[in-house]
């Protein structure tokens, strides 16, 4: 018997989790995005707000279907509101500690059928099941962001996940219009496991004055197709989410391709994320992104 889904819950409405809530809204579900603050709270609803106006002034949707999707995100600062949800999906900061605490809180208010979620990019899906009640009714769904635009979401099993909750949430995806791949509970999944060596080489690369950032940038999008040089690439993502992925990366596997190199730790030190900051291997204070030269 299929698992009915109606209401999702996303506990974090940070740089992934508003759009991942965007996302089950525009699938038809109803949807409760539960922060910390008031302020982060009105700030993600603010952003999802601005990507439905922009979807339909681009003629991509109708002001009836963005006001249709709007009236299904519901926003609070309470775990209690999550307790008829019956997908919750944890998109906070990638901290396993914080992750864990915040599991311990939902787990006894979330009703004994919910399946639970973690968006985790590279933490072992097994460490936040294990501190549940419901450790069979756990897996990772690792979307990318944004999560509005990018299709795919990696859907991990470890080694507690029944089938049946396996399959809900390949379904699940299903209904939200994503390519589901499914992926064992190793370390940075497939894409993080294979695309942060890349970034962490494009900086030793710079390091070793094989290229500038530009130039390393400009060669990577001509000669290999990528739509982004590893450079801006690493601001998108954000250069503290990269030095986490790191960090779990090199306790697993010892190598040193998986090191934060000496230039992003002095930028993670100097609180330089990119994008999400301001300021990261460019600066974005311009009109146009220009070269961080404080990293030369």
């Amino acid at each position: 018997m299929a698992r009915e889904i109606k209401q999702v819950g996303v506990v974090g409405a940070g740089l992934m989790g508003h759009g991942i809530a965007q996302v089950c809204a525009q699938a038809g579900y109803d949807v409760i995005v539960r922060e910390v603050s008031d302020e982060k709270l009105n700030g993600a609803l603010a952003k999802i707000e601005g990507q439905l106006a922009r979807a339909v002034e681009k003629e991509r949707s109708t002001q009836v279907e963005a006001d249709a999707v709007r009236g299904r995100i519901q926003g609070t600062l309470d775990y209690y509101d999550l307790r008829d949800c019956d997908v919750v999906i944890e998109a906070i900061t990638e901290n396993l500690d914080l992750k864990l605490e915040m599991w311990r809180d939902l787990d006894p208010i979330a009703k004994p059928a919910a399946l639970f979620a973690t968006n985790t990019s590279s933490l072992a899906v097994i460490a936040q099941a294990a501190v549940t009640t419901r450790p069979d009714q756990f897996v990772g769904l690792h979307f990318f962001n944004p999560a509005q635009v990018m299709k795919l979401v990696e859907i991990v099993r470890c080694v507690t996940t029944s089938q049946e909750s396996f399959d809900a949430a390949i379904a699940f995806c299903q209904t939200l219009g994503k390519l589901g791949v499914t992926t064992k509970d190793k370390a940075g999944f497939i894409v993080n496991r294979l695309i942060v060596p890349y970034l962490l080489d494009a900086i030793r690369a710079y390091e070793e004055g094989v290229g500038t950032v530009e130039e390393i940038d400009i060669a990577m999008k001509a000669g290999t197709g990528h739509p982004m040089g590893p450079f801006t690439l690493a601001d998108f993502i954000g250069l503290d989410t990269i030095g986490s992925i790191c960090d779990v990366l090199f306790d697993e596997f010892r190598e040193r391709r998986f090191a934060a190199p000496p230039t992003l730790r002095k930028m993670l030190l100097a609180g330089w994320y990119g994008r999400k900051s301001g300021v990261g291997f460019y600066d974005y204070s311009g009109e146009t992104p220009v070269a961080n030269i404080g990293i030369t």
